[in-house]
């Protein structure tokens, strides 16, 4: 008997974190210290709100069906924003609006592979990518990476073979926080385009990035043959309920992706594209300000390390809103994720959940998401991880 889709993979983690918490009671004095996940819990600011209860009230566009590959207006702002920021030459013609990053991904694996085919992930991976190529019967092929987590296009080069479709990167890193230096992602786009595969790369992250300037080149001159660009609003503007990511490429994959969105959505969110295009229009200075307190709480972790460098923990990576961790105890991450939960008052994943199950690295990492953790509740989780002695 076959299998259904959602079988062939494992379940959401961090919907399995979350379980974790039931029953689970914390002494007065030792609030959870909630790690777990990369979203921001706070409201879009009250100026976005305020704009997005005006459009409610008097845009009847916002409640109707709009167009699949999204609305005009901020198709050709993103064009015009990442052509402005990357040096590049984009039209709006090459950008998309889809229902979430997460969306734009499996949309971009839609119109590259079939059945069987293969995708190159470094790991440790965005599990979410890892799901929706089980789930579309692709083969996800593992990129090793180093100390530093920065994957080699050398290596992958190894890798790729007759049903290879995409090597697809996440820079900011998920979940290990690095930044892929810009010759690192040229390295890559010269090796897909010599193999004639795609590049997908997520920069979900990219308005955290702690470099001044453009990450990467790749905009510059013709690069739709190669690159296909993900993006996500969520992030920058806390619209996560609202799930509006962009996916930029060449018109003709955009038409293949069309017929993947008209059937699965039909249209993005209306009310959060005329938000995330305000936002892309007057909340520059605001959104600065977003970037300088996680770059405050990416320098706070590594103001607090040290303490746990003193009891054999390592620092693997540290960026965007991820640091990863190595810990020093003789038992795996499976177990002592939801020990900490219990013990220490901390939810965090494990970094199992970050690569395949045959890979035993994942037993001896963690990942620490803090964009909702300020400097005081770094310094405490710092402090809780040194005491423990599982």
């Amino acid at each position: 008997m076959s299998r259904s889709r959602t079988s062939l993979t494992f379940p959401p983690p961090v919907m399995e974190a979350r379980r974790w918490l039931d029953g689970v009671t914390h002494p007065e004095g030792r609030a959870l210290l909630n790690v777990s996940q990369a979203a921001p819990l706070d409201a879009p600011p009250e100026r976005m709100r305020a704009e997005m209860a005006r459009i409610v009230m008097e845009d009847a566009g916002a409640h109707l069906y709009g167009p699949v590959l999204g609305l005009p207006d901020l198709r050709a702002e993103v064009a015009a924003q990442w052509s402005g920021a990357y040096g590049g030459r984009i039209r709006a013609d090459q950008v998309a609006i889809t229902s979430g990053c997460n969306q734009a991904f499996a949309a971009a694996i839609s119109t590259l592979c079939g059945e069987d085919d293969e995708v190159i992930l470094p790991v440790p991976y965005y599990f979410n990518h890892a799901m929706w190529l089980d789930m579309s019967g692709v083969r996800t092929v593992p990129l090793q990476t180093g100390p530093d987590l920065l994957p080699q296009a050398a290596e992958a080069a190894k890798l790729v073979t007759g049903r290879t479709r995409a090597i697809a990167l996440v820079s900011p890193n998920n979940p290990g926080g690095v930044e892929y230096p810009a010759q690192t992602l040229t390295d890559f786009r010269d090796l897909c385009r010599s193999r004639g595969i795609a590049l997908i790369l997520d920069e979900t992250y990219r308005d955290f990035d702690a470099r001044d300037g453009a990450p990467h080149d790749l905009f510059a001159g013709d690069w739709d043959d190669t690159l296909i660009q993900l993006y996500s609003f969520s992030k920058a503007y806390r619209l996560t309920g609202h799930r509006v990511g962009a996916i930029a490429a060449s018109p003709a994959r955009l038409a293949e992706v069309e017929k993947f969105l008209d059937t699965v959505t039909i249209c993005p969110n209306q009310l959060g594209q005329r938000a995330a295009l305000w936002g892309m229009r007057n909340l520059g200075p605001w959104l600065a300000g977003e970037r300088q307190e996680i770059l405050d709480r990416r320098a706070a972790i590594m103001d607090h390390f040290p303490k746990l460098a003193e009891k054999g923990w390592q620092l693997r990576g540290c960026g965007a809103y991820f640091a990863y961790l190595r810990h020093p105890f003789d038992m795996s991450s499976a177990v002592l994720a939801p020990w900490l939960v219990k013990n220490a008052g901390i939810l965090c994943l494990p970094g199992t959940m970050f690569r395949p199950a045959s890979d035993p690295l994942g037993a001896s990492e963690i990942r620490i998401a803090f964009a909702n953790v300020d400097r005081p509740a770094i310094a405490e989780l710092f402090d809780r991880l040194a005491l423990i002695a599982p």
